[in-house]
């Protein structure tokens, strides 16, 4: 499935998340232009890497660059499909969320989710070796909160029946269930094998956080 458009009308103009999408390709342009040697120190250093985070959180469990790669993390990806893909989950849903939240609520809110997001990805693989790159873990937690605030909208939904690829119309009380139970069936099955290099955690723990917070962060 392949969403397309919500039918909830935005009340004003998402500056912060036009900013945000602005942000990430940004600095997707920059790894573009990078060399390979640079563009792995540049992930190594900003990436957040579950085993070299354990290891620096025992030495120095008060510096603040200890913390810093939990919201680096979220504007680096590692293609063009990662960044294309996330950025249009967050131009189609992040709108309604920034205007209900308002800008500054909606930043910081999507901050902390992308921060809870990589936690739940350290605490459910503590030894990984791999850098965790992406806005996805920010982007679930958008996600959770829109069907938290809008679980009657509906969602025009590609879905790819090949030869034929019919639009049709999906309340988010639906779509967004079932994108969740994918994100868990993953996440299971990545406890057991080696899960693609997909941080499936950070979905599932940015979503809960997203359905979870955003009514605290609203009031």
């Amino acid at each position: 499935m392949f969403p397309l458009r919500d039918n909830v009308p935005s009340r004003s103009w998402p500056l912060v998340t036009v900013l945000l999408i602005a942000a990430n390709f940004y600095v997707f342009y920059q790894e573009l232009i990078l060399s390979d040697a640079a563009l792995g120190r540049m992930i190594h250093a900003l990436g957040l890497v579950p085993a070299d985070f354990l290891a620096r959180l025992a030495r120095e469990p008060f510096a603040f660059t200890t913390y810093l790669p939990f919201v680096t993390n979220l504007f680096l990806h590692g293609g063009w499909m990662h960044i294309l893909g996330n950025m249009w989950y967050l131009w189609i849903f992040g709108d309604n969320i920034e205007d209900r939240l308002g800008k500054f609520r909606f930043l910081f809110f999507y901050i902390l989710c992308g921060v809870l997001a990589n936690a739940a990805q350290v605490i459910v693989d503590p030894l990984s070796p791999v850098p965790t790159v992406g806005a996805s873990g920010a982007i679930s937690g958008v996600l959770g909160a829109y069907l938290m605030l809008f679980p009657k909208a509906r969602i025009a939904t590609l879905i790819p029946l090949f030869p034929i690829f019919p639009i049709i119309q999906i309340p988010a009380l639906l779509f967004l269930p079932l994108w969740f139970l994918l994100q868990l069936q993953q996440g299971a099955l990545a406890l057991f094998t080696a899960g693609a290099g997909i941080a499936w955690w950070a979905h599932i723990g940015g979503f809960a956080a997203g359905f979870v917070l955003v009514r605290i962060v609203k009031t």
